[in-house]
């Protein structure tokens, strides 16, 4: 790289610092998570809109998106200190407490914010709660199963490496297509409704 690249990229970090550190880091990591969450819905609304000639962009279904984002925000970043606190571990000399990090993680935070995630979405769509928890019925286990294929291996890499404060920003730079993942889920049009060829 150029002298000049390098001196932006170290102004650029030099400015992002105070951002992971105190009071900052939970609105990073909260803002962090709306942001990713809703374009993921826009990367899924913009894949729809070419399959299905008509269809517009729906501003308030990303907007709802980005709030249930905001709202796992604090708890992914209170779940990962508190995680950081009980098993600490550091390198691959802590693989043990690493590895039981990851299953805490998939047995405890991956259910819980699966359940946050629909019945979140639906409370702000209107949904009675009998119909959010009828989609999460329908919809959950291909979401864990999913989620399993997915995330372990992704927080490995995050409990063996990432320092601390960027836990949350790794897992958000991987989350885009999680997210779009996640709206493909909730949006799908069943099979029984989808337009036949033909029609």
């Amino acid at each position: 790289m150029a002298p000049g690249t390098w001196r932006w990229v170290r102004g650029v970090w030099a400015a992002c610092q105070p951002l992971f550190h105190g009071r900052a880091l939970l609105v990073t990591n909260t803002l962090g998570c709306g942001v990713l969450m809703a374009a993921g819905d826009g990367a899924r609304q913009a894949w729809e809109i070419r399959a299905r000639p008509g269809q517009t962009y729906s501003p308030r279904r990303s907007a709802r998106m980005f709030a249930v984002g905001c709202s796992m925000g604090p708890f992914l970043h209170y779940w990962y200190l508190w995680l950081d606190h009980v098993l600490p571990a550091a390198g691959l000399r802590g693989l043990p407490n690493v590895v039981r990090k990851v299953l805490m993680d998939q047995l405890v935070a991956s259910p819980l914010l699966g359940v946050w995630y629909f019945l979140g979405l639906g409370c702000l769509e209107g949904q009675t709660l009998s119909q959010s928890c009828q989609e999460l019925q329908e919809k959950f286990w291909e979401f864990y199963k999913a989620d399993w294929c997915v995330w372990p291996a992704a927080q490995l890499v995050n409990f063996l490496f990432v320092p601390p404060q960027f836990r949350v920003t790794y897992v958000n730079s991987l989350t885009l297509g999680w997210d779009t993942y996640l709206s493909y889920l909730k949006y799908r049009i069943p099979a029984t409704l989808a337009p036949q060829a033909g029609d």
